[in-house]
């Protein structure tokens, strides 16, 4: 008999409901493994194991975040895309995997064929920074600025081809087609310190980068990027409210199964992916790291989200030539 551990998210027995119960007799009798294509510490990873553990509360078998690096997210992805397809092996992706044809010519998997999106966990925001000498006080300021010089002033991104950069060019493009210099980073802490500076003039930062330094008072927000404001930041404007209408940029967490992986297991894995992410103590700690939990959907949900994504970043890729970091 299996004792069922309970982890740093204390999953309510009662999560173990019967319909999930059941996908033991489907479910391979070994450990399964969440591949994470991005460095162990970092905030991915940390969302990842969050989720592994309360997974491992309610499955039949213990869930384990393994980190593949390389090439970006390329190394991890490809290994799930190769790897078996019978619940034992699955992806835990950001944008980043929405971006993938679009970055890499020679790829040897299809990141929408060889993927059965599974659940959509959670969705973070960007928030455009920009240094405290900085003249314009608001968006709309911000933007008559960069317009009236082109080419003058810098930002910068954690990564070419990330998702800062990808949402900064979004949001220049969707502003009339402003002209500014890309300056990229080895990660957003690195930007920091010429953010502060001055040496960049904005940053347009995943929010959970960017929270602290803008309630330190250290740069000023103008603006975030969901559809509605953060709580963490409840005076600060959505881009809508602020002067741009349309825009909304995120990165956001999903779970992904090879294609093949049958469909009892798929479709077991979201239920018990939403029954982790609406647990509260898990709201909690997504919450803290500014995600917006997301616990109501489908693998098909899910995989409109990716194809709603990849219709809108791929276009940018192209556009600018992107190139991976």
């Amino acid at each position: 008999m299996r004792i069922r551990r309970r982890g740093v998210l204390g999953v309510a027995a009662g999560l173990t409901a019967p319909g999930i119960v059941r996908a033991q007799g489907a479910w391979p009798r070994q450990p399964v493994r969440l591949i994470c294509p991005f460095a162990a510490g970092g905030p991915t990873d940390v969302a990842a194991r969050i989720v592994a553990d309360g997974l491992s509360n309610i499955l039949p078998e213990r869930v384990v975040v393994e980190n593949r690096t390389g090439s970006g997210v390329v190394v991890g992805t490809e290994m799930v895309a190769k790897g078996p397809k019978d619940g034992t092996t699955f992806l835990y992706s950001t944008v980043a995997h929405s971006v993938l044809r679009g970055l890499f010519n020679n790829l040897s998997f299809d990141p929408v064929r060889d993927f059965q999106p599974v659940a959509l966990l959670g969705t973070i925001p960007m928030l455009l920074q920009v240094n405290n000498q900085v003249p314009a006080q608001d968006l709309r300021a911000l933007m008559a600025m960069i317009r009236e010089n082109p080419g003058r002033f810098d930002y910068g991104s954690s990564g070419a081809g990330g998702a800062v950069h990808l949402a900064t060019e979004l949001f220049l493009h969707a502003a009339g087609g402003l002209k500014m210099n890309h300056v990229p980073y080895r990660g957003a802490a690195p930007a920091m310190p010429d953010l502060l500076n001055g040496s960049l003039t904005m940053f347009l930062n995943v929010a959970s980068d960017g929270v602290e330094s803008v309630r330190r008072g250290q740069t000023r927000g103008l603006a975030i990027s969901s559809a509605k404001r953060m709580p963490q930041l409840p005076d600060l404007p959505t881009f809508f409210e602020a002067g741009l209408p349309g825009y909304e940029a995120y990165t956001w967490h999903m779970l992904l199964a090879p294609t093949g992986t049958p469909e009892e297991i798929v479709r077991k894995l979201n239920e018990a992916a939403n029954a982790v992410v609406r647990d509260g103590r898990a709201q909690q700690r997504f919450t803290d790291m500014t995600i917006e939990p997301r616990s109501d959907t489908t693998p098909a949900t899910a995989s409109a989200w990716l194809a709603a994504e990849i219709a809108k970043w791929e276009p940018v890729v192209k556009t600018i030539g992107m190139t991976p970091a």
